[in-house]
This record gives C-alpha cells, structure tokens and sequence, in this order.
C-alpha cells in the first residue's frame, strides 16, 4: 500500500503524504512519503507535524466533554450566562444558545473563515484571548443564517465554545490544550509548524507555492475550531483513544457516551460527522480540515474498530480527489 499511496501523491502533486491504518490497540500500517517543501531534500518523517484544520474541532469538543464530566460547565451552560456584558449588544436571536448547540453546530452563528474580509485585521487587535472575545462580540451582532437548531457548519460556533471553556475554567484555550497533552501524553501545538522551526513542514496551496513561516493572525481567530497543528504519531494516540472509547476501552467516558459523542445527533454529533455505507451498512465518523495549505482527514469504523488518517501539505481539489481515492483502497482492504 505505500507504494500505491506514493504513486498518488505524485500523481495528484502532494508534496508530502503522511498517512497511518490503526485498530484500538495497534498501528496497523503508517507511512510518510515524499517532502516536507516542495524541491527540497527534506525527506518525510514521523516527527513532521502537519496543521490539521478543523479537526481542531474533535479536540475541542473532547474538552468540552471533559469539562462537562468534571463539572466545571454544563452541556446547557448559555453562553450569555457566562458573557453577560456582550447581551446587550448582541442579537435576540442567540440568547438562548448554549454550550451543546455551538459544539453541535446547532447554533445559527454565521460561517466565516479566514478569507474573510470582515471584520478586519485593525477591528480586532490585542492580546490573542483578546482578539477571540472582540471577534465573537462582533459574530453575535450579525444576522442568523438559519432557524435555531438546523446544522450550521459554522467556525465561529466553535470559537465561542471555546471562550465558554475559558471562562469557566479561568483558563486559556493553549493551556487547556497543554494540559490534556500531559494526560494523553501528546503534543498538540498552535500554528503553522514552520514558523517555529524552518526544517519543520511546508505547507502549499493548490498552485504548490510553499507558504513562508508566519502566524495567519484570522487563524488565530479561529483558534478553538482550527489551528492546531500535531504528528501523525500523537493524533493517532488521540484517534485511538476515540475507538477504544466507543469499544467500551475507556476508564473516563463509557462506550454510550462515546456513541452520543459520534452519532448522537443526526448528520453532526459533538465534533464528529457520521454516515452509514449504503453497500457495507458500515458507520463512520469522520472530519476533513482545510486551513489553506494543508488538508487532513480522519475515518473511525468502530464495526471494524479500524480508523484511517491522512494527512498532506497542500490544499487543493486535485490532493482532495487523491486522498479520497486513497482512502477507498485502504477501506476496501482493511474492511474485510
């Protein structure tokens, strides 16, 4: 399989492709292909970090479940309870929303990323917590895009959950992060991975201009819903911890909470998509990031209790279209 995988990646211009096949106990197959920068000689490896985009999301709302099991926050906590201040400002249309409607994307927040040219950089300055609280002050002020309720793929949901994880552990989201890198023994950073080491990886975008080191301040922005970066090797500890939990493994949720965690609701859970394969009747959780020049994307069958992760440096349709072919080959055959 790792040289079908590398004739995708050259197939379909990836730099580099990590990719890694894993059950809940073991690493089935995991591999790292080609380059960290686009016609260097920097090969591959397993401590190459990647950003990993919305997947940002299931890490966050792995927080959140553990804030709610320690009681630090309810899942029923408005977030206004919390923000009184911004009420006054804000839409009617929000007040009522809360902690499990922003997690769930049930929340009618507007969706914006970080190609958006409102609000504008001189809006939101300060320190980065700072700028979080004043971008979300200026989110609750717009219109809602759809009733309370109905699925909003929206990335300011998930800015304004973490804010909510802030407030009620008086903590900032990069130290709630940290500490659950102590407990779980992985190291989850913040950023582009070149900009604190230069031999770290490139990303590119779609026309493989490598992106020079920086901090992206609109990612920053985004923080709680997307801008974390890892290695393969540390997110699939946390992947894994994601099978054994809903394969009753778990000494700190139960295998009912991790199904609510992944299929509760319909279409969206608590930071999880899901859908059944019509032809296997397999169920699958998934997420896909996309931060601009890097795309990863993970698959759990708990029918199987395999999970399938992919990670590339470059965003683009044609790397999009590769990985997924890659996936079916993967799927096919460790499905059986």
């Amino acid at each position: 399989m790792a040289a079908f995988a590398d004739s995708i990646r050259k197939l379909y211009n990836i730099p580099e492709l990590n990719y890694a096949v894993v059950s809940s106990d073991e690493i089935v197959d995991i591999q790292t292909l080609g380059n960290r920068k686009i016609n260097s000689n920097s090969t591959a490896a397993l401590t190459d970090r990647f950003r990993i985009g919305s997947n940002t999301k299931t890490v966050t709302s792995y927080l959140a479940w553990l804030l709610v099991k320690e009681g630090k926050i309810k899942w029923h906590t408005k977030f206004f309870d919390l923000y009184p201040e911004l009420k006054p400002k804000s839409n009617p249309a929000y007040y009522d929303l809360t902690l499990q409607d922003f997690i769930t994307f049930r929340a009618n927040t507007i969706k914006w990323t970080y190609t958006n040219d409102t609000p504008t950089k001189k809006e939101i300055s300060s320190n980065e917590e700072q700028q979080r609280y004043k971008f979300i002050t200026w989110v609750l002020q717009q219109e809602p895009v759809a009733a309370k309720q109905a699925i909003t793929f929206s990335n300011p949901a998930y800015v304004a959950a973490g804010l909510m994880l802030e407030k009620a552990t008086g903590k900032d989201y990069k130290t709630l992060v940290k500490e659950l890198d102590e407990t779980l023994n992985i190291d989850f950073d913040f950023g582009q991975p070149n900009y604190k080491d230069k031999n770290q990886t490139w990303g590119h975008d779609e026309d493989l201009h490598p992106e020079k080191p920086g901090k992206n301040l609109k990612l920053n922005w985004l923080l709680p819903a997307g801008n974390i970066n890892v290695s393969l090797p540390d997110y699939v500890k946390f992947i894994q911890l994601q099978l054994q939990g809903l394969l009753g493994k778990s000494k700190i949720f139960t295998a009912a909470e991790f199904d609510v965690m992944h299929y509760g609701l319909p279409q969206f859970s608590y930071g999880w998509n899901w859908y059944t394969d019509t032809a296997t009747h397999l169920r699958y959780s998934f997420h896909k990031g996309n931060p601009g020049t890097f795309l990863s994307q993970v698959y759990i069958c708990k029918d199987i209790d395999k999970a399938f992760i992919f990670f590339a440096n470059i965003q683009s349709d044609d790397a999009e279209e590769g990985l997924a072919i890659l996936f079916d080959e993967l799927n096919k055959k460790y499905s059986r």
